[in-house]
């Protein structure tokens, strides 16, 4: 029997559950794939829709990982300056196959100082801060450089998880998942981007999360010092 592939996602309070659920949903179908949902306790996690997740190990208690996925949301603000959660990423990140992120996890990476010297992805309202620790910001949704892989804003965890799988199990396996999923997504509005989105719209969401960002923007230039 193959050995198990194991792929450890960073849970974290306010952590924004799409970018996590979204590739668990699609890498938990990768044969030999065993999903592990990391945190510092087995206590559930609040995430930023009001639900909680249960870790299922623990930083002591997590195996060497094949894949390490950090998502993102505004929780990311308390984990680039908690040394404990940096030190486990960097002592995962060490030995894991890929080092992966969704949304502004990858500013987590970086504050890890993983991604010094690497091309990543990042949702489009935090992507210019990846060049505080190093890295280099690309406007795509799935970003590969060497074994690093990212995916952009939430959604693009999805897209993000099916490269992945294609990576741990080959195209036809990845194929395969995209069609059980039935993932052909046809948005009722095209606005997924800033530029299709126009300007008036981006300012409008902007100035609707100014005050959150800010917030996070002052952990970051700490966390990147």
């Amino acid at each position: 029997m193959s050995n198990p592939i194991h792929i450890g996602f960073l849970l974290f309070p306010n952590v924004t559950q799409l970018d996590l659920t979204g590739p668990a949903q699609v890498l938990s179908r990768v044969p030999n794939a065993k999903v592990h949902l990391v945190w510092k306790s087995a206590e559930p996690v609040m995430t930023d829709v009001g639900f909680t997740i249960n870790p299922t190990t623990t930083f002591a208690e997590c195996p060497q990982l094949t894949v390490l996925c950090v998502p993102g949301g505004f929780g990311i603000g308390d984990q680039i300056v908690d040394q404990e959660t940096l030190a486990f990423l960097r002592r995962q990140g060490e030995n894991a196959r890929f080092v992966t992120s969704v949304c502004n996890g990858s500013l987590i990476l970086g504050a890890a100082g993983l991604l010094e010297g690497y091309k990543s992805a990042c949702h489009w309202q935090w992507r210019k801060y990846l060049p505080r620790f190093g890295a280099e910001p690309v406007a795509q949704r799935i970003v590969r450089d060497r074994n690093r892989i990212s995916g952009g804003g939430v959604t693009a965890g999805i897209d993000f998880g099916l490269a992945l799988a294609a990576e741990l199990a080959g195209d036809e396996v990845a194929k395969t998942l995209q069609l059980a999923f039935e993932y052909d997504p046809h948005p009722p509005f095209d606005c997924g981007t800033p530029e299709k989105a126009g300007p008036a719209l981006v300012e409008r969401l902007r100035a609707m999360q100014q005050a959150r960002i800010q917030c996070v923007e002052e952990r970051i230039e700490r966390a990147a010092l």
